[in-house]
This record gives C-alpha cells, structure tokens and sequence, in this order.
C-alpha cells in the first residue's frame, strides 16, 4: 500500500523561520510523503537568503520533504509597497506551477495560511481541480489580520475584503486554527460546522526542550541580569513600549540589565536608532538572526524572555508563538500583552504579563523579577516547563493533526 501523500502550499518554509518546517518534518517522521510548494526565502530582511534566487534552489529536498520553490519577488525595504508586491507574487506565479502537480498524486492538501489570505489561491484551486480535500492551517485570521495592521474604514471596502476573505474559508474540507479564538470565529462568523474547526496551538520544535549552555554566551554575560527576546522586529511586537520600560529601568540605577535581542526586521533600524536616541544603547545587545537550533543556548544564559505585542483585538484572542516557545525553556516569561497569552502567564504562575502598551507596569514587573533569587524564578519557569509538557508538546498536538486531516477525528484540546 503506497504512503500517504501531502502537499503543503504556503510562501514561507525552510529556511526561514516557521512552524510549519516542523510539522511537515513531523509528517515525514510518521511515515508521510510530503512536498511543499512555497516561496524563495527572504523573510523578515527583504532579500533573498544566501544560495537562493531566481535561478538558484527552485527545487531542493530537506529532511525527507521535497521543496518546489515558486517565482517570488522580495520584500525588499519592508516598505508598505514592496510588502503588497511580494504578497501578490507568491500566489500569481504559483499558479504556473498547477498543470504539472495535476498529475502528481495526493491525498490531501494543507494550506498554510499567513498574511494574506489568498497565498492559499493556489491551493484552492488545485484541490477543486483533483478533488482533493483541502485543509487549512490559519495562524492569521483574515480580514482581522489586516485591519488590525491597516486602518481601513470605508464600510464597502471592509465588506468586501471580509467577503473574499471568508469565502477562501468556506472552501475548506476543514480549518485549524492555532488560537482559539480563530476556531471559534471561523464557527460564529464565517460559518463552518463546528466538526470542521479544530483550535491546534503552534507547538514548538523538540529542540525548545532541550538545555544548552555555550562557555563563551556564558562569559559574555557574566554578571549581568538577562532579558532575551527572540523573533521578528516589526511593528507588532511593541518594542516603543519595550524601550521605554528599559528607559525606566536605567534611569532608576539599574545598569548591570542587558536585552538580548535576537532577530531581523522591518523594525530593525528604528530600534537601533531609538535605544541611542533614548541613552539606553549600552543595555542592548543586537545578535542578528540566528538559526532556530542555537535559540536554546540564548534560553539557557537568559534569566528573563520577553515578549510585548501592540495593543489590538487581534491579539486579544490568541496565544503569541513567542510564548509557546519560551515556555519548555524553564525561564520566566515578561510580558506587555492583552487577552488569553496574559491570562495563560498569570495563571500558570510562570511570569508576569501586564497590559499591552504599559512601560511602566513592564519596568515594575522587570524589577521585580530581578529582585527575586534566582530559585523563585526557577520555580516560576518550571511551572511553564510543566504545563508547555501537559498541553503544548510537540508529539501530542502532531498526533491530533493527523487524526483531524487524515482519519477524520477531531480531538478537543485540553485546556
């Protein structure tokens, strides 16, 4: 009997930075065939990644899945136009590459949906096509995702991207949706039967778990109380009131607090720029982007993880990727966010969130955790340890994945 067979459709796959790497190596480990239609790498800096380009890797195999990268136009600047060209892109000319997928054989497709919605287009299309049940993977609900990013307020143009936006929904054999509150919005406002939602929480790789100390990390900061963040730069993550939290911070005597700061994006330069304007420069230490495997090691020299996102109701109903993966880490999480990611923290007892936008309620929280010995926070970040193992495991969340898009059995969460 031949091996189930996968297509997983999304412009962002290795080596960039997300989840769903993971869940199609995952597949792969469970006896899957998996090939991935997805863009050029160039995300978050712009361009292209080192080794890639137009004529350069169109067609690679990593770690068992075989990768078909489609035409892409970079973000280039990160401005808001080369951002809207790079959008288009990925979908238009990712529908040249559907006449030969007709005559591969597949069993399902998943469409890993990010901003925008239609980079799903293709997938959709292809599925109708074959008759080829589709599902969903949606980590950015639309239209919310964007109105939460753009102010739009003509009520006509509003209805119709929500139009566009749901229908791409409503093709869908089923939808997973990595907050639970795009479950429920995909049942009460798009209209999907409740059998073909299931809530998945972004489970973070195996290597999260793991401890990793690197001598020279260990030297570098010696001495000093550590505050890691790592991830993307960009406008959402609310480093205006992360800044100014430091700013607090410093200007009340505490000078031995070094953020740690790992990552790229269209973000970069005004945080450079905005920590020297604010004389805090000397309490910040830029790392760059760096491999997803030497993330751990960070972990491990951090005594604090930060995370802050903006204040919008987008992220009031979800839990922050960030998040899921600080916790395995055993460290204490500080947090400047709204909704469910702040209850989960103050509830579990393994950090201390306050509302989104509130620097001096972040510095408080920042100095407070400082002052405590170092084995009430190991206490505070094992109680995350514990319940990332209980509801967030990597293995667990594959399991209900497979049973929800293969097998057809939808399996609650257990939060």
């Amino acid at each position: 009997m031949p091996k189930k067979r996968v297509l997983i459709v999304g412009q962002h796959y290795w080596p960039e930075t997300f989840r769903i790497t993971d869940i199609a190596e995952g597949l792969v480990e469970r006896g899957y065939e998996v090939d991935v239609l997805c863009g050029i790498p160039n995300y978050p800096a712009g361009k292209f990644f080192q080794g890639y380009g137009l004529f350069k890797n169109r067609q690679q195999r990593h770690n068992g899945v075989k990768i078909m990268r489609v035409l892409e136009i970079p973000r280039g600047n990160n401005s808001n136009f080369r951002i809207s060209i790079n959008y288009i892109s990925f979908p238009f000319f990712a529908l040249f590459h559907l006449p030969r997928l007709l005559f591969t054989r597949y069993d399902r497709i998943i469409a890993y949906q990010l901003s925008p919605v239609f980079m799903s287009l293709p997938a959709i299309i292809l599925s109708k096509l074959k008759s080829v049940p589709i599902y969903f993977y949606i980590c950015d609900f639309w239209p919310h995702s964007l109105f939460s990013m753009l102010k739009i307020h003509n009520r006509v143009i509003r209805k119709l991207i929500t139009n566009i936006s749901y229908w791409h929904y409503k093709q869908a054999n089923g939808a997973i949706g990595v907050f639970k509150g795009i479950e429920s919005r995909l049942i009460s406002e798009v209209g999907l039967n409740p059998q073909k939602v299931l809530y998945i929480p972004q489970a973070p790789e195996k290597l999260y778990e793991r401890e990793l100390f690197d001598k020279e990390l260990e030297r570098r900061f010696k001495g000093k109380f550590t505050v890691m963040f790592a991830g993307n730069i960009n406008p959402a993550q609310d480093f205006s009131t992360i800044t100014k939290a430091a700013k607090i911070i410093s200007d009340m005597g505490h000078v031995d607090i070094r953020y740690i700061i790992i990552g790229e994006g269209m973000s970069k330069k005004w945080l450079t720029e905005e920590v020297e304007k604010l004389g805090i420069k000397s309490h910040f230490v830029f790392e760059g982007l760096k491999p997803v495997e030497e993330i751990p090691k960070y972990q491990s020299i951090a005594d604090l993880l930060i995370v802050g996102l903006t204040k919008s109701p987008l992220f009031e109903y979800g839990i922050p990727a960030k998040v899921y993966s600080y916790l395995p880490s055993g460290k204490p999480i500080v947090a400047s966010i709204d909704g469910e990611g702040a209850n989960l923290i103050n509830k579990i007892g393994c950090g201390i969130a306050v509302e989104s936008g509130n620097a001096q309620g972040l510095a408080d929280s920042i100095i407070k955790l400082e002052s405590m010995g170092p084995k009430q926070r190991t206490s505070m970040g094992l109680k995350g340890r514990s319940y990332y193992f209980e509801h967030f495991e990597r293995e667990k969340n594959l399991d209900r994945l497979i049973d929800f898009v293969f097998n057809g059995k939808r399996v609650p969460d257990t939060e």
